[in-house]
């Protein structure tokens, strides 16, 4: 069935994604994959995943954590936002279509809202992804509530970085998802203690993630890479951003000094940082229980609790008016920062 709004189409398509509807929204940029989740009356929150990634890959182990999947299924209805041809089951994008920048993709979430109606929403993204999002709310911040980032990316590519893009974006185009391209990635999204080695067997979850590489399309995720690859360094617009942002990082990502350089820029009084030791990039599915004390503390300054704390209706009063003061501060989501990091220990 398609649903008509304005001049563009949604189309609906039934999906097994445990009751999720998948809806292909066209825009100014191309089309993209909206999967969401749960009653459409409730608060939105949209996820953003990294490079080669959808929602399945990026987020799944969090939203499969009992307790993180009852305090964000019941307070949100999701709508897990996959980049350009990341979707599964996606045909590879026409060389005819030019290779969105940043700010088109950040565009296109606008787009995206508009079609679901949405107003302002929470917005959870993991490392390009984060960084897409965050340029989203500093474009357009009247649509944000908040931020929680999973090893963000604020900087234009590091010299190392941009060696390992080029490495990748010549391997994809030459070779497609090879061995090594999938390396590569593994490398920027999981700690060595998952990816295994010569005497340690890969984890569980880095076999599964590697299966669901081999049904990326190569050109897809190249163009993606080399819309990252272009990013500009959007540092000097974190000061004025005035949004609550909860950080994530694994000391052990690639990217564990650009979330400390974006943690310092931010607003103290709007943004804390939570450091997962043993992890790499990927918190979300390293290491997601790590997550859920901070993401308790952060989702109750908007009214927002875990099932058990309802005594009434289920529809959480989601608005950034109903949050005191106090409840910007660091130490009220309950992070002893010092002065705006904390570490959580491995839950193995």
């Amino acid at each position: 069935m398609a649903e008509f709004s304005g001049d563009s189409v949604c189309l609906d398509v039934e999906t097994i994604y445990l009751g999720g509807k998948e809806h292909i929204i066209r825009t100014a940029s191309g089309s993209v994959s909206v999967i969401v989740y749960g009653d459409r009356d409730k608060p939105a929150l949209i996820t953003y995943p990294d490079l080669a990634l959808n929602h399945m890959s990026c987020f799944q182990g969090l939203f499969f954590c009992p307790d993180a999947a009852a305090l964000l299924l019941h307070n949100f209805c999701i709508y897990h936002i996959s980049p350009p041809g990341h979707e599964l089951g996606a045909a590879a994008i026409s060389d005819d279509h030019p290779v969105p920048s940043v700010d088109d993709l950040a565009d296109q979430i606008l787009e995206v809202l508009n079609k679901f109606r949405l107003g302002a929403v929470m917005c959870m993204g993991a490392m390009a992804g984060a960084y897409i999002l965050t340029l989203f709310a500093m474009k357009y911040r009247e649509r944000v509530l908040g931020l929680i980032l999973v090893s963000p990316l604020c900087k234009a590519p590091s010299w190392k970085e941009w060696l390992c893009n080029k490495v990748m974006s010549n391997l994809l185009y030459y070779y497609g998802m090879c061995g090594l391209v999938k390396e590569c990635l593994l490398y920027r999204y999981f700690s060595k203690e998952v990816r295994g080695g010569v005497d340690i067997p890969e984890s569980d979850i880095v076999e599964a993630c590697r299966r669901l590489l081999d049904e990326r399309q190569s050109t897809n995720v190249l163009r993606f890479l080399e819309a990252i690859e272009r990013r500009p360094d959007i540092t000097n617009g974190l000061k004025t951003l005035k949004r609550r942002t909860l950080i994530f990082v694994g000391d052990n990502s690639p990217f564990h000094s650009e979330s400390l350089h974006m943690i310092a820029k931010l607003d103290k009084k709007y943004s804390a940082l939570v450091e997962v030791q043993d992890c790499g990039s990927m918190v979300t599915e390293e290491q997601p229980q790590a997550m859920l004390t901070s993401l308790e503390y952060f989702l109750m300054g908007y009214g927002l609790y875990r099932p058990s704390y309802f005594s009434g209706s289920p529809r959480s009063p989601l608005s950034p008016t109903c949050i005191s003061p106090e409840l910007f501060s660091p130490e009220s989501m309950g992070l002893k920062l010092k002065p705006i990091k904390t570490r959580l220990s491995s839950q193995r």
